[in-house]
């Protein structure tokens, strides 16, 4: 057998300190979706939410811990794969965060109702999701761009800022799709509007990036994510005004919370949350371009 290539096998993909925390992330999450299909349970949209993002990441994770062991990934010539596992990361680190602050939420009592081992069950699933967010969010540490080494465009903080913008603006669609009425007004649809030009156009670019066809563009492709970054504060800015006038204003809305409406199903609710994290994202939007502005770093594929 002729090795003049190397060995088939990469070693480092498992010695390295981001092959152990890999080897951590399978780990928990194997544990913490077994807990839960063997005996804690679940139930609702939430539980199987929680599930799903538990499964999806062990299942992404094997196949990066795969592809580098055997380096299947230099096979894929149309995926930058640096800029696939730093998007992976960031992605893993926010749904896995959500999952363990929503199972312990709606999942977890302190009694023994119905019974002491369903609760120690869901406690250590609990316990497990917390341990995994923490290892993905570990991983994003490692991996980040430092200024002036090379780095993928995504393992930089614009670029985790992008995959951080689109996770928010998902949980922006979960409200208005739960009874938010935001089709009362013309004001609050542009909201909507704003939200889904952003959200479609951090996504493509985050889509450029990691299949490595940023550099195809015909404008420079710095220059365009800017360019966007500042068009997306200015719609943000708008909608973060014009979406409370509309919901909370006693002309238009509720300011406070009517005592008649029922938890999980109140609009009042679902426009609180929409107005939270429209602040949230065009404070991300913001630091985004700060980041863009003040710091530079040598990109590769």
């Amino acid at each position: 057998m002729d090795n003049a290539g190397g060995p088939y096998l990469n070693a480092q993909a498992l010695c390295s300190k981001v092959g152990v925390v890999r080897l951590f992330q399978l780990l928990f999450g194997c544990t913490t979706f077994s807990l839960v299909l063997h005996r804690a349970g679940f139930s609702a949209a939430y539980g199987t939410f929680c599930v799903f993002v538990w499964c999806f990441c062990f299942a992404v994770t094997a196949l990066v811990v795969v592809c580098d062991l055997t380096r299947l990934q230099s096979c894929l010539r149309n995926l930058s794969w640096g800029n696939f596992t730093a998007a992976f990361a960031m992605l893993a680190a926010l749904m896995t965060l959500t999952a363990a602050v929503i199972y312990p939420l709606y999942f977890v009592t302190l009694n023994c109702t119905p019974d002491c081992v369903t609760r120690n069950h869901r406690l250590a699933v609990s316990v497990c999701a917390g341990l995994l967010f923490l290892v993905y969010a570990l991983e994003v540490f490692l991996t980040r761009a430092r200024p002036g080494m090379p780095c993928s465009y995504m393992a930089t903080a614009a670029g985790l800022l992008k995959v951080v913008q689109a996770f928010v603006a998902c949980i922006i669609f979960g409200a208005l799709a739960t009874e938010s009425q935001y089709k009362k007004y013309v004001a609050t649809q542009w909201c909507v509007a704003v939200y889904s030009f952003c959200f479609a156009v951090t996504v493509v670019v985050i889509v450029l990036n990691i299949t490595g066809r940023a550099v195809m563009l015909r404008c420079p492709f710095e220059r365009f994510v800017v360019i966007y970054t500042v068009v997306a504060i200015v719609m943000y800015i708008s909608a973060s005004v014009i979406w409370p006038v509309f919901c909370f204003d006693t002309k238009y809305g509720s300011p406070t919370r009517p005592s008649r409406c029922s938890w999980g199903r109140c609009p009042w609710d679902s426009q609180l949350v929409v107005t939270i994290f429209t602040h949230v994202n065009l404070l991300l939007y913001v630091a985004d371009l700060v980041y863009t502005q003040r710091l530079r770093f040598v990109t590769q594929r």
